[in-house]
């Protein structure tokens, strides 16, 4: 049965890589035999967790490409250097995504609403682009988009990310069907509350955190890795037949 979820022979980049749910999705595909691109805007912190997952699965397992994901120059050169590194991409994990602002749309500033839409949207959209040729020439390739359970309901302080994440569940069915037939698998993970630093201030005060997590029927907050996992079954032959959905991972949120 491990062979369902093999990823031996098989290269994936992943952004926003050096921390939380991205940084746990890279040492869970390494460990499942993957090449992972470590990546994020600050070159050190991708060193870091490249030399890591080296120390833990072995020289040359990962590299470290930074990235600033809103800047298309920056997405090219990723895809590049990931193939002269390693010859090829057969795993997308767009992970990366900022929300600067908390409020009420209407308040919400011009450059806080491009920010969002361009970074978490317009650059998976680039990078998905740049990506999708090669997998196309080999008929085999997985894309695996982060969103959020925000992007499946109204906000009144999250409009703007929430719009977002809703968008990133469109990308990934356009994918899905306009490259279904190469091979090219598109999937969403939606996870509820993860215990990473870009959601501390919903768990960061235990009181925040315990109305946080009062609807769920776990009644806790998730952990990076409980979200790692479904990514591995995503880009593994284990979900070979999944394409186009959305894998809601909410301890229960969205059903209570």
């Amino acid at each position: 049965m491990s062979s369902l979820f093999d990823l031996n022979g098989k290269v994936a980049v992943i952004t926003g890589s050096t921390k939380g749910i991205g940084q746990a999705i890279a040492h869970r595909m390494a460990e499942h035999g993957a090449k992972v691109v470590i990546s994020s805007r600050k070159a050190d912190a991708c060193e870091k967790v490249a030399s890591e997952i080296n120390d833990e699965f072995g020289e040359g397992t990962a590299v470290a490409i930074p990235c600033n994901i809103s800047h298309k120059e920056q997405l090219q050169n990723l895809v590049d250097q990931s193939n002269e590194a390693f010859g090829k991409i057969d795993i997308l994990v767009c992970n990366a995504a900022v929300n600067p602002y908390f409020g009420p749309s209407k308040d919400i500033p011009d450059e806080a609403f491009d920010r969002i839409m361009e970074t978490n949207v317009r650059s998976n959209f680039w990078l998905t682009n740049m990506v999708i040729p090669q997998m196309q020439e080999r008929k085999d390739g997985a894309i695996i988009i982060v969103s959020s359970i925000g992007g499946l309901h109204g906000s009144s302080i999250l409009g703007a990310y929430s719009i977002s994440k809703a968008a990133d569940f469109q990308l990934a069915r356009n994918i899905a069907v306009e490259y279904g037939s190469d091979n090219i698998r598109a999937n969403c993970i939606a996870p509820g509350l993860i215990k990473t630093y870009f959601a501390k201030a919903l768990w960061d005060d235990e009181k925040i955190l315990k109305s946080s997590t009062a609807r769920s029927p776990l009644k806790r907050i998730g952990m990076p890795d409980e979200i790692a996992g479904a990514a591995v079954f995503l880009a593994s032959p284990a979900g070979a037949f999944m394409t186009g959905q959305k894998m809601v991972i909410d301890g229960g949120n969205m059903i209570a």
